[in-house]
């Protein structure tokens, strides 16, 4: 009830600030792919404007108000003084110059009618949809459920931009008729989209980008993986709707770098190659991970595979897809953490022909793949968060010190709840 009465107050507060100050608003949804969209988007259209697109997932009830303000969730949860000193901040923001144009939201959901929840105080100028797929499906049940709620968000907003890739486009009758709706991609049918003329793994996609309005812009991209070609192309439909010129866009779309746990490239033992996507995982992201994968030439290739999280009874249905996704000519080893990934992720693997390895503990996990490595190897990680924890495994790996700060999920609260599960080491700052 506390936790109630403050998201309402807080959010009371953000409908104060939007009206007052007006900013521009982009809100982000999907079942994969929200943060780098929101990220990428705010790196392009901080060639023309003052963005404000928070880091983390900050995408629930209580945490959307304060991304709007700019401030962070307090560490002590249960603390009335950690959330009188937030409360303080908000009204204190309220007396001042509002120092962001544009603001880039990711709104998240967990169970059906939150993205409507959002329609309270938040009205989008544009809406991105990065993709529908299986998520939460204890809640949802069906993959139809999961297109109603994340496309939910074009009842409220001005214009919507679809992945054509990722979203199936019979679920575009669920946008309500007056809605300026276009789609982006690698399709060659996308209103907007990226057409590769070369790719070297590790280095980059060439190619150009496609728009209406400009036509073809020559760009490299700095991103690992098809799908994440996607995530640029959106932020620079969603520059070029906001104004940005041609030169502009091109300058931003160049600018976009890997974000921190999603298919962000890290140096290896040995000189290996480690592909950190430790961050989430869905049945479409791992397996769009382990394409990405077997294109990196090289003698050695290693998927570690976490659990996948939250997906109910579709669970056992989901990991047999990302095993049988594994390949056996392009993999030397499947190593997997967790229950799940153990009980149906590894058996579709091994069916495949696949060396396969089970492991309950990220720790174990990255101890074996050390075992193994071999020169110039490249090794994926993916997996969920709780019972999972991939980016420890990725520490075994590392091979410059520094280099465990790209990590996702290393700070003292996170370590505490590691080693709460898995007996880690607690952490010293």
């Amino acid at each position: 009830m506390i936790k109630d009465l403050i998201t309402r107050m807080l959010e009371r507060q953000a409908d104060r600030l939007l009206k007052k100050n007006k900013p521009i608003i982009v809100a982000v949804t999907g079942s994969v792919g929200k943060t780098s969209t929101k990220l990428n988007i705010a790196t392009v259209l901080a060639e023309k404007y003052r963005v404000l697109a928070h880091y983390g997932s900050y995408n629930t009830h209580i945490a959307v108000p304060l991304a709007i303000f700019d401030l962070k969730v307090p560490l002590r949860l249960k603390s009335p003084l950690s959330w009188i000193k937030v409360l303080w901040a908000t009204q204190k923001q309220l007396s001042q110059p509002y120092p962001y144009d544009v603001l880039v939201l990711e709104l998240g959901t967990d169970h059906p009618g939150e993205i409507e929840y959002f329609k309270k105080y938040i009205k989008p100028d544009i809406a991105v949809v990065t993709a529908v797929a299986a998520e939460h499906m204890e809640f949802f049940g069906t993959i139809d459920a999961v297109a109603k709620e994340e496309l939910a968000v074009t009842h409220f907003s001005k214009e919507t931009l679809i992945n054509y890739d990722d979203v199936d486009m019979i679920f575009s009758k669920l946008v309500p008729e007056g809605i300026n709706l276009d789609t982006y991609g690698t399709s060659g049918v996308a209103e907007y989209r990226f057409e590769t003329q070369d790719y070297k793994p590790g280095k980059g996609f060439v190619g150009s980008f496609v728009s209406p309005e400009f036509g073809k812009q020559p760009v490299t991209l700095q991103v690992v993986g098809e799908h994440n070609i996607r995530t640029v192309v959106a932020a620079g439909a969603v520059g070029i709707k906001l104004g940005l010129t041609a030169d502009q866009v091109a300058a931003g779309l160049a600018k976009v770098v890997p974000v921190n746990g999603r298919m962000n490239l890290l140096k290896g033992l040995e000189r290996s190659t480690l592909i950190d996507d430790t961050y989430n995982s869905s049945p479409l992201a791992a397996i769009a991970a382990l394409q990405t994968l077997y294109k990196f030439p090289t003698n050695q290739r290693i998927a570690i595979l976490g659990s996948m999280n939250e997906l109910g009874d579709y669970s056992a249905q989901a990991h047999q897809q990302v095993g049988a996704a594994c390949d056996p000519s392009l993999l030397d080893w499947v190593i997997t953490i967790g229950a799940d990934a153990a009980n149906f992720l590894a058996p579709a693997a091994e069916q495949r022909g696949c060396r396969v390895r089970s492991f309950t503990s990220p720790y174990e996990a990255g101890t074996f793949a050390h075992s193994i490595l071999q020169a110039r190897a490249v090794v994926l990680a993916k997996g969920s968060q709780n019972g999972v924890f991939a980016e420890e495994a990725l520490k075994e790996l590392l091979g410059e010190v520094d280099e465990d700060q790209k990590l996702v999920r290393q700070s003292a609260d996170w370590m505490a709840i590691k080693q709460k599960q898995f007996g880690a080491p607690e952490a010293n700052d």
